[in-house]
């Protein structure tokens, strides 16, 4: 029924494409242009049949499942038991086609790391330790080659001071569709305004005909008054100075953060409550997550267009993410707790957050995960979202040189075969019918 169907398809087109060129053909061997010049009927009968293929694009849309996760690890270095961690947080059982993973201070956040040289070292540990995770497989650099069928491969990767992105597609992606234009950008506004010590890694990249930015923040800290300005300061900051460099002059791809089709921000935002601290911890208790977000700061700023105008973030249906007492607590800090030396008493809040912006994007679910590896709770949201998949006639027509790339729909390309009867209206049905 389906090779019935694709037949009558293919007739149809026929008919359209013979009835267009007689609609076009000139009575005469020769015409005359607005110039006045003459050309040949075979060049005009050419032109014919490109001007006959031009009209829109034939675009088709397919699906990708893209998980976002953020994370501060407060300084601390990737040790060995925290595979079980990272394997909890990926949520490995429904694994995804994209991994975007952003962390923050994953060194110590002290002058000398600070303005001192970038140390890769840390990077490469972290990368070491997703890549076997994502791949199951504690030897996954010595079998890079296998045929685990949950391999990922890096795609992107940049750290500044302790913030730090990487960015994994499962091979099956890179083998199906175009993945290209692969930028990475960093944007300092930390002391001073131009110190790493906050303030963001971002990464832009197209898939087929889809761009697509991931940007991970650190913002100024601070739960004063007026502490929540510094960092939708720091944002517009973000978006003023990202930019990504053009990797060739022939094409127009995006060079800002706004200039994408679908993007995401993830970080430790670190927005914090309009509430004392006793009765946040009354409504944390009662697990009234819906009484409590309506003092949350970034949620006034999505609410009333700040910072983040336009911008969505799901519905959190889980406690704040932070501050733990210590890394093996579940208990926050303060609220009349003892405390170490020169700890510094803190609200709890949702520090840690996932906001998405453009068309075509759907939050499967947003979840914290309960690791102690620090004093913030990783958080991750799962997406579905779409990718345009455009292919123009006039580009296809452009192959009609290269009759390996041109197929019949009842043909079977075999290696080394070539169609000589192969034209561009082959090749156009054989597009419909992908």
């Amino acid at each position: 029924m389906e090779l019935k169907n694709q037949n009558s398809r293919y007739k149809r087109l026929c008919n359209w494409f013979t009835a267009k060129q007689k609609e076009n053909k000139p009575s005469q061997s020769l015409y005359k242009i607005e110039d006045g010049e003459e050309n040949e009927s075979d060049e005009y009968e050419e032109n014919i049949s490109l001007q006959s293929l031009e009209f829109d694009s034939c675009i088709s849309t397919n699906n990708l499942r893209i998980f976002v996760g953020s994370w501060n690890v407060a300084g601390r270095s990737p040790i060995g038991s925290l595979a079980v961690d990272l394997d909890e947080w990926l949520n490995l059982k429904n694994s995804a086609d994209i991994y975007v993973l952003g962390f923050q201070e994953i060194v110590p956040l002290k002058t000398l790391t600070v303005i001192g040289a970038e140390d890769s070292s840390v990077a490469t540990n972290w990368n070491n330790l997703i890549g076997r995770t994502l791949s199951n497989d504690q030897n996954y650099y010595k079998k890079i080659g296998g045929n685990n069928n949950r391999n990922y491969k890096m795609v992107a990767s940049k750290k500044m001071v302790g913030v730090f992105i990487s960015v994994w597609l499962k091979e099956q992606v890179l083998e199906k569709y175009c993945v290209s234009n692969v930028r990475v950008c960093s944007v300092a506004c930390g002391v001073m305004g131009c110190l790493g010590n906050k303030g963001c890694v971002a990464v832009s990249m197209l898939i087929e005909g889809t761009s697509f930015c991931f940007v991970v923040a650190h913002l100024a800290s601070g739960e004063k008054k007026g502490d929540e300005g510094r960092r939708n300061h720091q944002v517009e900051e973000i978006f003023r100075r990202t930019y990504f460099l053009r990797t060739s002059k022939h094409h127009q791809h995006p060079l800002t953060i706004l200039g994408h089709d679908r993007i995401f921000w993830l970080g430790d935002l670190n927005y914090r409550l309009y509430l004392k601290d006793h009765l946040a911890r009354h409504l944390i208790r009662k697990h009234d997550w819906k009484g409590l977000q309506e003092f949350d700061q970034l949620q006034k700023e999505l609410e009333e267009g700040g910072v983040f105008e336009g911008w969505k973030e799901g519905n959190i249906e889980f406690a704040p993410t932070y501050k733990y007492a210590s890394s093996t607590s579940n208990i926050y800090c303060g609220g009349g707790l003892p405390t170490r030396s020169g700890e510094k008493q803190r609200t709890p809040a949702w520090c840690d957050r996932i906001l998405w912006y453009g068309k075509g994007i759907e939050q499967l679910h947003y979840i914290r995960s309960e690791s102690k590896f620090s004093d913030h709770r990783p958080v991750s949201a799962l997406f579905s979202t779409q990718i345009e998949i455009k292919s123009s006639i006039r580009e296809l027509v452009e192959f009609d040189h290269d009759p390996s790339t041109i197929l019949h729909p009842n043909h079977v390309a075999r290696k080394g075969e070539e169609d000589e009867n192969s034209t561009s209206l082959s090749l156009l049905m054989k597009n419909v019918q992908g």
